[in-house]
């Protein structure tokens, strides 16, 4: 599966590559802060390719993970400011660097059922709200793709149950949501940039980070942690973001391209990352990484329960999201 997988990859890689090697009106750069074998580079790469097919290769998108255009701040800033045409950003850096607030519908624990429900929102009515309420800060939203569902990640002992997170060091996003709802589970929440929780987890910084399996893999953080507990507490939806000037700028057709491949493209990647998670699982255990369940989930679920009744409110896009996704369920 890990060759299927890279060729899968490979190949969207080269659909992008032989757009930016014919004659192309329009080249953009568009930039994400996960390794370029995570799943945020597949969808970003799905995206390239179906801008090309739908502009006959007069726009070429070339795709740049691993930090190079810098990390999901930078990123966010330098398509605010026009030094970046596009970015796939984590969902999370848009409450905090864009004080956007209704993208926290996007972490609430343990409100988002499955992939399938998540996949039907975003492509929906609730998602376009979510993106067109960008275009006041400067940028055209046109997408989302996943990471995956967030599980637990800790350096030493295995966490079984609720008492097992007491105390954790858990490097989380600097942002409230995220902050109350590690404190209701029992952890002491650590911020601390993604690109720091490999170090962190290296030298003892942190105990734990809550995160998806498809960076444990790709970032090689198994090296440093090898005990993963299955809580999917929430999903990690990237927003896939352009310029708002130069979006504005091109002609309609490229515009309506730009914004049908990145529509259209939704559900073709959370079916690849639903279906990937079991092949990432199994090639994790394969590096000596011991996959745990949580005994009392339920009880998980009751301590997070008020922060998510707390932030229903914060925005009115947030509680219709809430709503969207259980009707869904």
């Amino acid at each position: 599966m890990k060759v299927i997988h890279g060729l899968i990859a490979g190949a969207f890689a080269l659909g992008a590559m032989g757009g930016a090697a014919s004659a192309a009106d329009y080249t953009f750069k568009v930039g994400h802060a996960a390794s370029s074998t995570h799943a945020f580079n597949t969808g970003v790469e799905m995206f390239a390719e179906a801008v090309a097919e739908k502009t006959g290769g007069k726009v070429a998108i070339e795709v740049f993970g691993d930090r190079q255009l810098g990390d999901d701040k930078q990123l966010l800033e330098g398509v605010q400011l026009g030094t970046i045409d596009g970015a796939l950003v984590s969902s999370p850096i848009f409450p905090l660097a864009a004080g956007a607030a209704a993208f926290d519908a996007l972490q609430l624990p343990f409100v988002v059922p499955s992939y399938d429900a998540l996949s039907a929102a975003l492509s929906g009515p609730v998602g376009q709200k979510l993106l067109d309420s960008l275009d006041a800060k400067g940028m055209k939203g046109l997408s989302f793709y996943e990471a995956g569902q967030r599980h637990f990640l800790s350096r030493e002992k295995p966490v079984k149950t609720l008492a097992d997170f007491e105390g954790l060091k858990t490097r989380i996003v600097p942002i409230p949501l995220h902050k109350a709802t590690w404190e209701a589970v029992g952890t002491n929440p650590v911020g601390m940039p993604y690109g720091e929780v490999y170090s962190g987890l290296e030298t003892g910084v942190i105990d734990a980070v809550e995160i998806n399996l498809s960076s444990v893999e790709s970032e090689n953080l198994f090296q440093n942690a090898k005990e993963v507990t299955l809580t999917g507490h929430y999903f990690w939806p990237g927003v896939l973001v352009w310029n708002k000037a130069k979006f504005d700028a091109l002609p309609e057709d490229i515009q309506a391209a730009l914004v049908e491949a990145g529509k259209e493209t939704i559900a073709k990647q959370y079916a690849f990352v639903k279906e990937d998670e079991a092949r990432v699982a199994k090639a994790l255990q394969e590096k000596g990484v011991t996959i745990n369940e949580l005994e009392d989930l339920e009880a998980m679920r009751a301590k997070t329960a008020p922060v998510v009744e707390e932030w229903s409110g914060k925005d009115p896009i947030i509680g219709e999201f809430i709503e969207t996704v259980r009707k869904g369920s």
